[in-house]
């Protein structure tokens, strides 16, 4: 009994939902032999392309599978390499410029952390539900996009 109800939650364990999704775009990427094959082809989905429109991903404009295919691979990399890479050069620029600080940002700085560390517990459980729930939307995109795939190219899906 114990071990039935360990693996539903492991199922839903954030790690599993990164795996299933690294999976699924993998699989993609095996099935997926001539990428620009994908040019031109239009989502399908009305709803598929709402999801893309509103994730603010300007290489999503034109809505071809092809740039789907991007966005998600992209996805799997920053997941698999961190997304720190964005952001350190960012940094790297701002301690190339002025480091003039003012009393009172840092005081303000220092209040705010003291605010944040009572909510961490239901910031943390926030955002991992909401990147669970992402992670499971991208990877049934991806496995959409391999069957896809599949049907232009003139493989049956079994």
């Amino acid at each position: 009994m114990m071990q039935i109800s360990e693996s539903h939650l492991q199922k839903n364990s954030l790690f599993n939902s990164m795996n299933r999704f690294i999976g699924a775009v993998n699989n993609m990427d095996q099935t997926v032999m001539v990428p620009s094959l994908l040019r031109d082809v239009p989502l399908e989905e009305e709803r598929e392309m709402a999801v893309l429109k509103s994730s603010g991903n300007s290489d999503i404009e034109d809505g071809d599978m092809y740039s789907y295919y991007q966005l998600l691979k992209s996805i799997r990399c920053d997941i698999e390499w961190g997304v720190m890479r964005a952001e350190e050069a960012e940094k790297r620029k701002e301690r190339r410029g002025p480091s003039s600080r003012i009393d009172s940002e840092e005081e303000e700085s220092e209040v705010s952390s003291e605010e944040d560390e009572v909510n961490l517990q239901k910031q943390f459980q926030f955002h991992m539900t909401g990147l669970h729930g992402v992670l499971s939307k991208l990877t049934q995109q991806a496995n959409t996009l391999t069957n896809r795939y599949k049907q232009e190219i003139g493989i049956g899906c079994y």
